[in-house]
Parts: C-alpha cells; sequence; structure tokens
C-alpha cells in the first residue's frame, strides 16, 4: 500500500503535463491560434450526461488514455478505423462512470486501499493482470513479473507511471461495477405465485384451428387515408417514430483513377525495365531500385506457393527465364525473373493430433498414451483425421485439422521430425510417437521437397497521374466555386453532365456515404459547419474528390410526419385494413365461410401444441395477441373475435384445452426464474439509468 501511495504522490503533476501535452498534440496547433473556435466560444461541448457538459478537452483526454492503453496492450498505435472503436469506448466509459457514480455514493460503495493492494498483488489479483503476466514456459501467471515491475516503477519514467494509475482506476471501477452487478443479482427474487404462473403457461396447452388473412387480402388503392389521420396517428404514437440526428446529402465525384494514358505510361515504363531486368547482372540490386512491390527479391522455400500472378500465365518455369509484364488484381503490372533455382534443405507437409503428456506424472501418462492408442486405431480403421483432430487436438493446429503446414527437419523436435521424414509414402503413421510434449498420431500429407527458388519481382502501380488528378481537381474546385447554393448546385451538374448521386437518412455518426469509404469529413462538414442548401467545398478521398450539398438534416427527437409518412401511412392503412377484414368475417359464423371471403389470401390451419407461455403461432408468425385471446376461451368450438395482429387480422376456434396440473413444488421454476432475472437485471437497470442521464451526443460535430 506504501507503494501504491508512493506513486500516487509522485506522479500527479507528471500525469498532468502528459496529459496537457497530450491534448495539446491531438488538438494541433488551431487550438492556440486567434481563430479558434475551442477558446473563443462555447461550442466546444462534445455532449451532456446527466445534465453535465462533457468538453472536447475532458474527452479528448480520455480518448488519449484508451489510446495508450490500447498501444500498451497491442504493442502498436491503433489505425484510424480502430481509433473509431477507441473513442466510442471512452465516451461509453465516460457514460458508465457518470451515470454510476452517484449510484455508489448513495449505497456507499467503495474500494479501500487495502482491497486495491490486495487486487494487485495479493491473493485476489484481477484477472486483467493475472492475464498480462504469463511466464512463457509454465503458461501460468507469473506473480514475480508483477512484483518486479511494481518494483520498478519507483524509478520509472512518468509515462509508465501514468500508465500504472490509470490502471488502478480502472481496476478499482471495473471492481466497484462488480460489487453494483452482484449486488443487484442478489436482490432478485420470484415469488411462489410467479413460479406456479410460469409453470402454468409452460404446460398449459390448446389445439386450435385458426384462420390467417393478410392484411394484401385488401388491395392498397381501395383505402383512403388523409392527412388529418396520419398526423392523429403520428401524434398519438410518437414513442414509435422517433428520430435520430440524419441528413440528406447529394454530391458529385470527380473520379482521380488512373486514366488511359497513365495506364499506356507504366505499359511503356514496365517494358523497357523488363528489357534491363533480362540482362540484369544482380537481379536484387536491379529490383531493389526500380520496382515498387514489397517484397521485390524473395526466396521461395519448397511448400511455399508462387505468386498467382506467376502461375495463372505460366506453366513452368526455368531458371533464368524473364515472364510479363502481367497485370494483377491490384491494380498493377508486374514481370518477375527465376533468378536461381537450387537444392535446399528438404520440408514436408504433416498434420498431428497432440495429447498432451506435460507435467504428468508416470501413472497418468499411461492412461494418456492408452487414449491415443484408442484413437489412432479408430482412424487406422475408419479415417476421419481431421474430425478427431478437431476433436483430441491439446494445441493451436486442432482447429485447422492437425495441418501443421510445410516445415523442414530442424524446426521440429527430433522424434518428431525423424518420424515424419523416414516416411516413404504419404498417410497415416501407423504408431504413436512421443516427444517431449507428450503422444502424436502424425499424418504426412506432402513427401519432402528440397527444391527453392529465388524470384525478382519487378512491379510498377497504376496510379493516377499528377496530370490526371491536377485535371479532376481543377473540375472539382471549378464546380463547386461557381454552384453558390444547391439550385446552382444542380443546374452546373446537369450543364456539364455530372451525375447528381443521393444519399439519404446519413447518421451522424456514419464513416461512409452510400459505399464510399472514409468520408467522414464530408458526414462532419454536413452536422457541424453546413446549412441546408449549401454546397461544400473540394473534398479529397481515396480515389475520387467529392463536392456535396447538404439538402436537409434532422435533430434528434420526435419525427415529423413528412419525415416518416410511408411508415406512418403503412399502420394507419394496415388498421383500416383490419377494421374492413373485421367486419366482413363478423358476417360469417365458421371458419371455413370466412376464408370463402378471402380465397386467394386467407390462410386455415390448425395447432395441436399451442402453448400459453407462445408468443408465436405456427405459420403465421409473432401473434401475443391472438394466444392471449386463445387460451381466454373456455370451451369446445368457442371462437376469438377477428384479431389484429401486425402482420394481418386472426380468427381462431378452440377443440380442446388442457390445462396444466399441480404439481407440489414449484421451487424448480422459482430458481429459474431468479437467474433469468438476475441475467436480466444488470443491462436493464443501466439502460435505464442511462435513458434518466438523458445522455446527448455532439462528438459527431468533431470526429
Amino acid at each position: 500500500m506504501a507503494l501504491i501511495k508512493q506513486i500516487r504522490q509522485r506522479t500527479g503533476l507528471a500525469i498532468g503535463v502528459i496529459a496537457g501535452g497530450l491534448i495539446l498534440f491531438l488538438l494541433g496547433g488551431d487550438l492556440l491560434s486567434p481563430n479558434s473556435t475551442l477558446l473563443n466560444s462555447n461550442q466546444n461541448i462534445v455532449g451532456e450526461i446527466a445534465g453535465e457538459e462533457i468538453t472536447y478537452e475532458e474527452y479528448v483526454q480520455r480518448v488519449e488514455e484508451f489510446r495508450i492503453n490500447y498501444q500498451q496492450r497491442t504493442g502498436r498505435a491503433p489505425s484510424e478505423v480502430e481509433m473509431f472503436s477507441v473513442r466510442e469506448q471512452a465516451w461509453q466509459a465516460m457514460i458508465v462512470e457518470k451515470v454510476f457514480k452517484e449510484e455508489y455514493d448513495k449505497l456507499g460503495l467503495e474500494i479501500s486501499d487495502a482491497e486495491l493492494v490486495d487486487m494487485v498483488q495479493g491473493k485476489n489479483i484481477v484477472p486483467e493482470l493475472q492475464q498480462q503476466l504469463v511466464n512463457p514456459q509454465t503458461g501460468q501467471f507469473d506473480k514475480t513479473q508483477l512484483v518486479s515491475f511494481l518494483q520498478s516503477l519507483e524509478t520509472a519514467d512518468p509515462a509508465q507511471q501514468a500508465f500504472w494509475a490509470q490502471q488502478e482506476e480502472v481496476f478499482a471501477d471495473s471492481r466497484l461495477r462488480i460489487k453494483y452487478d452482484n449486488l443487484l443479482a442478489t436482490s432478485e427474487y420470484a415469488t411462489t405465485a410467479e413460479a406456479k404462473a410460469a409453470y402454468n403457461a409452460e404446460n398449459s396447452i390448446a389445439d386450435v384451428q385458426h384462420l390467417f388473412v393478410p392484411f394484401y387480402a385488401i388491395p392498397d388503392s381501395s383505402i383512403e387515408v388523409s392527412d388529418s389521420e396520419l398526423s392523429s396517428y403520428l401524434s398519438e404514437n410518437q414513442e414509435k417514430f422517433q428520430t435520430g440526428n440524419t441528413a440528406n446529402v447529394e454530391y458529385v465525384s470527380f473520379s482521380i483513377l488512373p486514366s488511359g494514358l497513365d495506364s499506356a505510361a507504366v505499359i511503356e515504363e514496365i517494358n523497357e525495365l523488363t528489357q534491363e531486368l533480362i540482362n540484369a547482372d544482380n537481379d536484387s540490386s536491379f529490383v531493389m531500385r526500380n520496382s515498387e512491390s514489397q517484397f521485390p527479391f524473395f526466396t521461395y522455400r519448397p511448400g511455399d506457393n508462387l505468386p498467382a500472378s506467376l502461375t495463372n500465365n505460366v506453366d513452368e518455369i526455368e531458371e533464368g527465364g524473364v515472364y510479363g509484364p502481367f497485370v494483377t488484381p491490384n491494380s498493377s503490372y508486374v514481370t518477375y525473373k527465376i533468378t536461381e533455382q537450387f537444392e535446399g534443405s528438404p520440408r514436408l507437409r504433416a498434420s498431428h493430433i497432440l495429447f498432451s503428456t506435460e507435467n504428468m506424472s508416470d501413472l497418468a501418462k499411461e492412461d494418456v498414451r492408452a487414449q491415443a492408442q484408442d484413437v489412432l486405431d479408430d482412424i487406422r480403421e475408419n479415417g476421419g483425421f481431421e474430425l478427431a483432430a478437431r476433436q483430441y487436438g491439446q494445441d493451436g493446429s486442432a482447429q485447422q485439422g492437425g495441418d501443421l503446414g510445410w516445415f523442414a527437419k530442424e524446426d521440429f523436435v527430433e522424434e518428431f521430425a525423424e518420424a515424419a521424414f523416414a516416411q516413404r509414402s504419404t498417410g497415416l503413421i501407423n504408431r504413436l510417437v512421443e516427444t517431449e510434449y507428450g503422444y502424436h498420431i502424425i499424418q504426412v500429407t506432402e513427401l519432402p521437397k528440397s527444391e527453392y527458388t529465388k524470384l525478382a519481382v519487378l512491379e510498377l502501380e497504376l496510379v493516377a497521374s499528377d496530370q490526371t488528378r491536377n485535371e479532376a481537381f481543377r473540375n472539382a474546385d471549378s464546380f463547386a466555386a461557381e454552384s453558390g447554393n444547391r439550385n446552382e448546385f444542380t443546374e452546373n451538374a446537369q450543364e456539364a453532365g455530372y451525375r447528381i448521386i443521393q444519399a439519404n437518412n446519413v447518421d451522424a455518426q456514419a464513416r461512409n456515404l452510400n459505399n464510399i469509404q472514409g468520408a467522414r469529413e464530408v458526414i462532419r462538414w454536413a452536422f457541424s459547419e453546413a446549412s441546408e442548401n449549401e454546397v461544400s467545398p473540394v473534398f479529397e478521398l481515396d480515389n475520387q474528390y467529392m463536392v456535396a450539398s447538404l439538402v436537409d438534416k434532422k435533430e434528434k427527437g420526435d419525427a415529423k410526419l413528412a419525415d416518416v409518412r410511408s411508415q406512418v401511412m403503412l399502420q394507419v392503412r394496415n388498421q383500416k385494413k383490419a377494421d374492413l377484414i373485421a367486419e366482413q368475417l363478423k358476417t360469417k359464423s365458421t371458419l371455413e365461410e370466412m376464408q370463402e371471403l378471402f380465397p386467394d389470401a386467407a390462410s386455415l390451419s390448425s395447432t395441436p401444441d399451442l402453448k400459453l407461455s407462445s408468443s408465436v403461432i405456427p405459420g403465421i408468425g409473432f401473434a401475443p395477441a391472438a394466444v392471449g385471446a386463445i387460451f381466454g376461451l373456455q370451451n369446445s368450438g368457442d371462437m376469438t373475435e377477428p384479431i389484429h395482429e401486425d402482420v394481418g387480422v386472426i380468427v381462431a376456434k378452440l377443440n380442446s384445452k388442457t390445462s396444466a396440473g399441480e404439481i407440489g413444488d414449484y421451487s424448480g421454476f422459482q430458481r429459474s426464474l431468479t437467474q433469468s432475472g438476475s441475467q436480466r437485471t444488470n443491462f436493464q437497470v443501466m439502460m435505464a439509468l442511462q435513458d434518466l442521464a438523458d445522455v446527448k451526443d455532439y462528438r459527431y460535430k468533431f470526429f
């Protein structure tokens, strides 16, 4: 505990300095510029949680903490796509902290210093640390690594100390949440009455006939719906039609893909370089200087696959041969030269099933050997090696059916390698092979090969030239400059023959426009800077320039009729259809007569074992109201009234009903209800608290 307190005392200033520096780094020079929006206005709020405004700086600092955590965990910086996930995790963490902190305080939940010490170096070390500090020899948690790390923190650099302080906070927050969740879970209780009701619902059965009339039995054209009816329905059912932050955008794209001239230039260049490669004295040096391939000079071992662009175009290769240029799927041109083919260390391909005996007694090993022998005998008689490998294998190859790929003799332990390379034909080795790792069942799938190939790869990418890019930008920039509003945007596009593409209901958090990936800057512009009918500047995406126009955008909240007219129309029309269908059905006395009213659409069927607990009627779909009405019938032959469900109208006739019999003990149902309730409670409480906190997310304006 003293060590942790010392670390906290010493790192307070360092954490502040580091956090401040990181925020400045993330925000860039614009933060301190005279025109900085963040310094000169109140528009640096990224959201609200429980009535508390979250500033841009506060959020960015939290994102940076998660980014550092990601880098510490993976050993690399997150990509831009991964940063989206990092930002989301940081935001969710802030919601949880601010929403639950008040609950923790009300209940008096806390983590003492002694408990925190126990979590990081005592008897109950948190799983996160146990997973990170594993002895590679044993595969088990190594406490000595943890002790050594904690001792080194006294002299560690501030970044490491800050990271550990953050980890302590994460561990403490996680433990508080566990305490809270456990408290909720153990407070769940099901009464005997609830258990009896659940038992009755599960064991009450009805034999029923049912007529189903789908809404399409009445043509849409025969139903008239007025605007006042639509408005009235929307007003009464507003909770069904909430809208998020969405926008409708139109855009024109200007391709910066390579032109025909660009392609011709690359072909001419690679043809010239191919002639030089033919006569090159040093292939590796030549391709290192001239090739744009990631691996311009590579030695392929036996079993390695040569490039598909070579094997798909050439049947037999020869040493000294030059092949190409060929077009690759990645839009590049490539020529190959077989620099050398030579004999080297043999490699073969095999699969195995490992029965591990590490750290076992001799007696236990004998049991494992007997099991392995039984499996070997079964494979020898019935086959099924891959299936057996997946079932019994105890190493990473099991999921691949035991496949180990190609390997040289020196790559494996001696006993295994000797057995595999001694084979003169492919197939199962008819004995168990014992190594220090256990007993192996081995199957040789490819006999040894020893030919190695040195391959020089001359590759030139087909990319847009500066001339092509400049021409596309000039067109885009000119179009944007001449389009002062959406009307001019439309007129200029039509006059120039540019295609206007619509992207409707674009979410404020989206990163793509239709199928165009990486369009986040365009979307951020639409929600943070643009006004309706405004035209954007030129945006540069991966393979195109884009000019956009904002048609309109909708704030989160109650929907307007114009936004959800088609959905409301469907509901109102279906209600009218249901009333009309019900009115006609009531004129008949049997299900068969009712079916004759709608011969092409209605279906009549039966369910002999419908349960009260069911919410679905077979052949119809989700129909909870109809199920309830069926079990409300008392006598055989009774029929329900026409019932309006989301899928159509249902009328049912009861053939018979079997009620659940009494049982002496309902405790099993009590336990089941309590357990399922405990599993739901944590999530439901979290959702309820977040709703009460009225979380507002404005991050789309910044990222």
